[in-house]
């Protein structure tokens, strides 16, 4: 199994899924995606796990980002999830470290461009460059229980209109590594990276919002293992926070 979650993890979990007034419902997994109010547990303002800290966002409005999916299955089939629902591995649901919870969302596999909508109700993956975890259903749906991973676009769907829940496959994924509004400072970045002997190193220049940036990219890469290969290399040349890109 790909899930991420250790004795310390499921602590932690066990804390987030404290008891609430009322006793926790099984999921209903006929439920269509809408705005639900948030669970009474799961949605500290943060927690820590593996010595890490998680902010939980206040909203899941306008949440879209690319990167990689995990799945688990059996080993947490009938547990408590962290809202104190039971996690049912045969539903369309799914585990996001910071999204408020329940959350619905939009899953599209990068590289079939198959889609799922999925309920959010627990909280994982916590292993590095894992974006969401998804359940044995939903990643069978989106081809990946083979491989137990895969490039994915995750979309909230509060307040997204229906022709805008979709995502095209990615033909070429980079680890972007910094944006500046200045181009020196990309530049100087860029050459760090390249004097570190890190390949594919470029600087790209984009209008977001109507300001120019200057993003420093590496890669592209073709596989997840390919991907965690180069956010290793990425975090040992200073660079804290690299994702995943589509240029």
């Amino acid at each position: 199994m790909t899930h991420a979650h250790t004795p310390a993890t499921l602590l932690a979990l066990a804390a987030l899924a404290a008891c609430s007034a009322q006793p926790p419902q099984p999921e209903d997994t006929r439920r269509a995606p809408r705005d639900e109010t948030r669970a009474r547990s799961g949605n500290p303002p943060f927690y820590e796990v593996g010595g890490r800290r998680y902010v939980v966002l206040d909203s899941a409005a306008g949440y879209v980002e690319r990167g990689v999916a995990s799945w688990y299955g059996p080993d947490f089939h009938g547990k408590r999830t962290a809202t104190g629902e039971t996690y049912d591995m045969h539903a369309m649901t799914g585990a996001h470290p910071t999204l408020p919870l329940p959350t619905w969302v939009r899953v599209t596999n990068l590289a079939n461009g198959r889609s799922v909508e999925l309920r959010l109700n627990d909280r994982g993956p916590f292993a590095r460059n894992r974006i969401i975890d998804l359940s044995h259903a939903a990643a069978q749906r989106l081809g990946m229980i083979g491989s137990g991973t895969a490039f994915v676009e995750v979309q909230s769907l509060a307040g997204v209109a229906p022709e805008a829940q979709s995502a095209a496959p990615a033909a070429r994924l980079y680890a972007q590594a910094g944006a500046f509004a200045e181009e020196q400072h990309a530049r100087r970045l860029a050459a760090r990276l390249a004097d570190a002997g890190i390949a594919g190193v470029a600087v790209s220049e984009a209008q977001v919002e109507g300001r120019r940036w200057f993003r420093v990219h590496a890669g592209p890469v073709g596989s997840v293992a390919e991907y965690d290969a180069l956010i290793e290399r990425l975090h040992a040349a200073g660079v804290e926070s690299p994702f995943l890109a589509t240029y």
